[in-house]
Formats: C-alpha cells, sequence, structure tokens
C-alpha cells in the first residue's frame, strides 16, 4: 500500500487500494460476524432467551444503521480521510467487551460499539472504493464488499474451532486482526488525502437528478423494501440457522458451524459475481435475477433433508448476494454526487432492517417455534416483483 503513487491517476482502476479496503472489510466483518457465531455459547452461559440474542443483533446492526447515513452525509461534504481506522478501533473494543463481559448489559454495549465501527467503516470504504474503481463501479463495489462476505464467512469457522474449544475469552485474541486493519486504513487514508490534492482542481460531480425527483424517491424505496427482503432473509440465517439445524437435524454446534460457513461463503462467491456481471448485463438485470429468480429455492429449503438443506443453503447465498453491489450502483446512479450518503443509507439500512428482523423473528421462534421461522422467511423474496417499478437503463441514459 505504501507503494502507491504520490499522485493518483483519476482513469485508471487503483486495485491496490481496492484490494485493501476489501482486505479490511474482511477483516471488520470477521469481527462482526464472532457476535452471531457465539450466539450458541452465550445462550448457555447467560442462559439467555430468543428474543434476548435477537436484542444483541438489534443493538449491533440499528446502531450501525442510524449512524451510517449520517456519517455519509457529513463525509460527502467534509471528506475525512483518517476516519477508517478510527471505525476499526471502535470494533476492536466492542470485542474487548464481548470477551470479557460478565453481564448481559455488558454485552450489548460490546455489540453497540461493534455498529459504531461498522457505522464509521461502510460509508468512507465504500466512496474509496468507488474513487478507486477507474469506472469500473460494479467491479469496485463487488471487490469491496466481497471481503465483507469473505469476512462474514470465516467468523463462524473461526468461532467453531476457536472460540468453542478455547472458551469466550479467545475473542481478545482478534484484537490481532483489529490492529492489522488500523494499519492498513491509515495507509488508505493516505492515498485517499493524496487523491483529493491531486484533483483539487476538478469540478465537483455534478448532482443533478437525472430523472423528475418523484420518479427518483421512488425508485429508492422500491430499491430500499428490496434490500427489506433481502437483509430480512440473510438475518434469519445469520441468526438462527444454527439453532435449526441443531433442532430439526440434531447436530453439533461445530457441525452447524460448518453448515452457516457454507451458506456465507456461497454469499461470498454471489457478490464476486455480482459487480462485474451488473457491468455487463446491467445492475436491473442483476436485481431482477437474485431477488426473484431466489424464490424457488428458499420456499423448498425448510422441507427438505440435511443434504438438500446444504445444496439449497448454497444456491440461496450464491443468487441472493449478488443483489446488493447492483442496488448500491444503481442508487448512486439515481441519486449522483451523494457517494457517502447512498452508500450510508443502504449499507446502514440493510444493517438496520436485519436487526428489526432478527429481534422479531427471535419472538416468532420463541411463540411458534425455529422452524415456522424459517417457513414465514421463505416467501420474502416475492417482494422481487417491485423490480417492475425501476426505471430502465434505456430510460436512465435517455435522461443523462
Amino acid at each position: 500500500m505504501a507503494t502507491t503513487t504520490t499522485t493518483p491517476a483519476v482513469e485508471k482502476t487503483a486495485y491496490l487500494v481496492i484490494l485493501g479496503v476489501s482486505l479490511c472489510h474482511l477483516l471488520n466483518d470477521v469481527m462482526q460476524s464472532l457476535l452471531a457465531a457465539i450466539y450458541p455459547l452465550l445462550r448457555d452461559e447467560f442462559r439467555l432467551d430468543f428474543w434476548q440474542i435477537g436484542l444483541m443483533t438489534l443493538a449491533f446492526q440499528v446502531t450501525a444503521s442510524l449512524l451510517q447515513p449520517l456519517i455519509g452525509l457529513y463525509t460527502d461534504k467534509r471528506p475525512i480521510p483518517q476516519s477508517l481506522p478510527v471505525g476499526m478501533g471502535s470494533t476492536m473494543c466492542g470485542l474487548f467487551l464481548l470477551a470479557t463481559a460478565t453481564s448481559y448489559p455488558m454485552l450489548l454495549v460490546g455489540a453497540c460499539l461493534i455498529g459504531i465501527g461498522s457505522a464509521i467503516f461502510h460509508p468512507e470504504a465504500s466512496r474509496v472504493a468507488r474513487l478507486a474503481s477507474g469506472g469500473k463501479f460494479g467491479t469496485a463495489q463487488s471487490l469491496f464488499q466481497v471481503g465483507g462476505n469473505f469476512g462474514t464467512a470465516i467468523g463462524p469457522l473461526l468461532a467453531a474451532f476457536i472460540v468453542v474449544p478455547l472458551g469466550r475469552p479467545s475473542i481478545a485474541w482478534f484484537s490481532l486482526a483489529a490492529l492489522l486493519g488500523m494499519a492498513i486504513l491509515w495507509q488508505v487514508g493516505n492515498w485517499y488525502g493524496r487523491y483529493q490534492k491531486a484533483n483539487a482542481g476538478r469540478p465537483a460531480p455534478s448532482r443533478v437528478l437525472p430523472m423528475p425527483k418523484n420518479r427518483i424517491v421512488m425508485a429508492i424505496v422500491v430499491l430500499a423494501i428490496l434490500v427489506f427482503s433481502k437483509n430480512a432473509y440473510t438475518a434469519s440465517i445469520s441468526s438462527y440457522y444454527t439453532f435449526f439445524l441443531i433442532e430439526k437435524f440434531q447436530l453439533s454446534t461445530q457441525q452447524s458451524q460448518l453448515m452457516l460457513f457454507l451458506f456465507l461463503g456461497a454469499m461470498a462467491l454471489g457478490t464476486v459475481l455480482g459487480g462485474p456481471v451488473g457491468d455487463r448485463i446491467g445492475a436491473l438485470s442483476v436485481i431482477w435475477v437474485s431477488i426473484l429468480g431466489v424464490l424457488p429455492f428458499t420456499l423448498l429449503l425448510p422441507h427438505v433433508d440435511l443434504f438438500w438443506t446444504g445444496v439449497l443453503s448454497f444456491t440461496i447465498g450464491v443468487i441472493l448476494a449478488s443483489a446488493f453491489p447492483a442496488i448500491v450502483v444503481f442508487a448512486q446512479e439515481l441519486v449522483p454526487g451523494r457517494v457517502g450518503m447512498i452508500a450510508g443509507i443502504f449499507f446502514g439500512f440493510a444493517f438496520g432492517m436485519g436487526g428489526i428482523s432478527a429481534a422479531v423473528l427471535g419472538v416468532l421462534a420463541d411463540a411458534r417455534g425455529i422452524e415456522y421461522v424459517y417457513w414465514l422467511c421463505s416467501f420474502l423474496p416475492i417482494l422481487g416483483l417491485l423490480t417492475i417499478f425501476l426505471p430502465r437503463r434505456s430510460a436512465l441514459a435517455m435522461a443523462r
């Protein structure tokens, strides 16, 4: 990272910078995913109900969702290149609390600190990825996001083979990953500062809307609903999939974590594919296939045996994850010149909807059982039909 030139090229794709923020996204989301991965341990140690587990997810994700749009809006006007390592530091503090907590309220505070770290990291890191893209916006967004997906996928494996055998205090060792991330993000911040100086004379990006305001608002609302459908379903997997597998198939905690890794690894693969495919065939086509195309598989999942549960989980993860890079890029095209705000809204909304969904699904699981939750969530991708209300790519091009 330190070998990056003093005056970054405006038109070329700075892959080293994109890979840097992607690696930090991986480290950030490894630490985040440990929270959900250790839920079975926390439930046994602190004698938690499902609603309390859902509340922890809510504390983490809603903290992130409320702050991200505000941070994105502020940094659109006043970029803060060195804010990135600060976010990673907050996540590190949250990990220490999770490792040393002696009460449920301390666990909630730790979850909130991890949420604050995500709120600072995501809008600015997404902006850096776009600045370094050289015009390959979908590819850059996918490379950035796939780091997070891989981190989320690796988290349960690390929990299964490190935290479960060694106990909850071993979470503190993951602070070393946070220190590595802070070092890399310091270098990324330096590149960001040099980029600002090199392009100080360029005119500010146009903020003229490509379509009438009411049409833009409707499109953003539709995209938000699609993000809700994706993240509500993902929340059912990330928070309760291990319990579903343990209850239905009598798996051990480690076996259930491996199945969760299969799903989360599939999401990483879907994210890798979504951006480049969107650059070629258009973000709207990817959104159609991803949200609505996953419906037959989600409907089947609650009714099959363990083998087909694994197959369907992998298929659902690949198809569903390809939507998010396309949704972010599509929204940034609808509202030009507000990269941080849009990234903050959609990353934040994704976190918020995931958290609220996890809390509601936890109450449902206590009342009706975990299998009922998966039956109910299987219908969520029907909301993909709302994609018909999004403006076509040709209409956007003509409007410009």
